[in-house]
């Protein structure tokens, strides 16, 4: 039962904190920009009132168009059970490793573009099949980075990335090939913008243009989550933390303080990315996502090396 809890705990946790990274990075980019623009608490006020508004929805969806949402956050609730939060011995079950947390993301990725053909606008189709044509270039370049993981750590368990470990050659380039990852499955620039909605360039809004209300914030509460999972990931491989054992209080709170900046780190590097580059078109995505192929199979070499 106590394991249950705190697995429950951790859960409560992911879901509180990860949209304050979204206004965070938005925050950050805005400042470096010398503007004032939005709260950093802004995506919770914006979860807050869909949660309040109603839905329309079109009379050709079928159930997969409502059933969707709630797909899309139960697969990343549960991909949020496997990624240890706070690394505390015991805390949670092991549900899964690295190859399912890719199959159980995959799924929400599968029932999204689903649902945004299933009412038939030409922008669902559009979405989906950028969206499709995105996931193509970053699963491969994706399971290398696990199979470079799996090599250096000797497991595909989430849990042996977030313990204490020797930063080598090989981690510094799956952590860089992730981190390219990480960009265009959080549908971040310079390979979608979350920002528009202009038909011409947007991928992940389009397939959720169809949505609002309870099932919108569903799907932006989800993604919120994806993103805080990836960073966790990224800052497990390269800002190693022990376990805090039987520590005081001080000591805990100054552990929990640095695994949570390690995240800010992370953000601020994402946010700098963002303002320094533009939105590169839909094929130059090939060329982005295959420099994230090449980064993993550096890693792979390296991890055989043992360097």
């Amino acid at each position: 039962m106590r394991t249950i809890a705190l697995s429950l705990l951790e859960l409560l946790l992911f879901i509180a904190i990860s949209p304050f990274f979204s206004g965070l990075i938005t925050k950050i980019k805005n400042n470096i920009r010398m503007r004032t623009g939005q709260s950093i608490f802004q995506p919770y006020y914006n979860l807050a009132k869909l949660f309040s508004k109603g839905e329309v929805v079109s009379d050709t969806a079928s159930w997969i168009f409502k059933a969707a949402p709630f797909v899309v956050i139960a697969s990343t609730l549960t991909a949020a059970l496997i990624v240890p939060l706070f690394i505390v011995p015991g805390s949670m079950p092991r549900l899964g490793d690295f190859l399912a947390l890719i199959f159980i993301f995959a799924l929400g990725r599968f029932f999204l573009a689903l649902a945004a053909l299933d009412t038939g606008s030409s922008f669902g189709g559009m979405g989906s099949s950028r969206e499709m044509f995105i996931a193509s270039l970053v699963e491969p370049a994706l399971l290398l980075v696990v199979f470079a993981v799996s090599l250096r750590y000797g497991s595909t368990d989430v849990a042996a990335l977030s313990g204490m470990h020797t930063v080598t050659v090989s981690s510094l380039m799956a952590a860089g090939a992730l981190f390219l990852v990480t960009i265009a499955e959080t549908a971040r620039i310079p390979i979608d913008n979350q920002e528009t909605h202009l038909e011409l360039t947007m991928v992940h809004e389009a397939m959720v243009l169809e949505y609002s209300g309870r099932s919108l914030a569903f799907i932006e509460m989800a993604s919120s989550i994806k993103q805080m999972i990836w960073f966790l990931l990224i800052a497990g491989i390269v800002f190693p933390v022990a376990s805090p054992g039987p520590a005081g209080i001080a000591h805990l709170a100054v552990w929990i303080l640095w695994y949570m900046t390690r995240i800010v780190i992370i953000a601020l590097a994402v946010a700098v990315l963002e303002i320094s580059v533009a939105k590169m078109r839909l094929f130059r995505a090939a060329d982005f996502l295959g420099f994230a192929f090449v980064l993993g199979i550096i890693a792979v070499v390296c991890a055989v090396l043992g360097i």
